[in-house]
């Protein structure tokens, strides 16, 4: 179950770098009552038929997760978007990949808090992949990029705790910066 927008937006960042992407980008801004994200991958994208079925709780196609008969990432996103006065959009194209973006009223009673930003960050740029992550940031004048390679060159590796406590009090900074 997803309990706030970051819950969301790490799965489905995670899906991105499931599909075998080299780069996947994550911006995330929000500004004058709209939360929005995109995530796009140039993994291995979706046909018209697969997006169908993607979108579709009751189908899943069993390899990522063995015996589970339904499928309820971006369902569960369509869901949430729509019934907090937002929206979505998802576009892939087989063998380029997949952009997927979701804006949230953040006044309407239905849309679920946006949960802890840097910590999100944090596990994404934690994932076990060699793909590129890129992230931006936007929230009202305060804007920054991390790049998933850039913090690891610096940090000596993103696997250590004391490089992964030193990730999170940069992220954090960054957040806390008020231009």
């Amino acid at each position: 179950m997803h309990f706030s927008l970051t819950d969301l937006i790490i799965d489905i960042t995670q899906n991105a770098v499931e599909a075998g992407s080299e780069t996947v980008e994550l911006e995330v801004s929000e500004n004058n009552g709209e939360f929005r994200f995109l995530v796009r991958d140039n993994g291995k994208g979706m046909t018209e038929e697969e997006l169908k079925r993607a979108v579709d709780p009751f189908v899943t196609d069993g390899v990522k997760h063995p015996g589970r008969k339904v499928g309820l990432g971006l369902p569960f996103l369509i869901q949430m978007a729509e019934q907090s006065g937002g929206g979505w959009d998802i576009k892939s194209e087989k063998g380029k990949g997949t952009a997927v973006t979701a804006w949230f009223d953040t006044g309407n009673v239905d849309t679920p808090p946006s949960g802890d930003i840097p910590g999100m960050f944090r596990t994404i740029l934690m994932f076990n992949a060699s793909a590129e992550i890129i992230i931006r940031r936007k929230n009202n004048d305060n804007e920054y990029e991390i790049a998933k390679s850039e913090l690891a060159e610096a940090l000596g590796g993103l696997e250590d705790v004391s490089s992964l406590v030193l990730l999170e009090q940069y992220i954090r900074s960054l957040e806390e910066n008020e231009e």
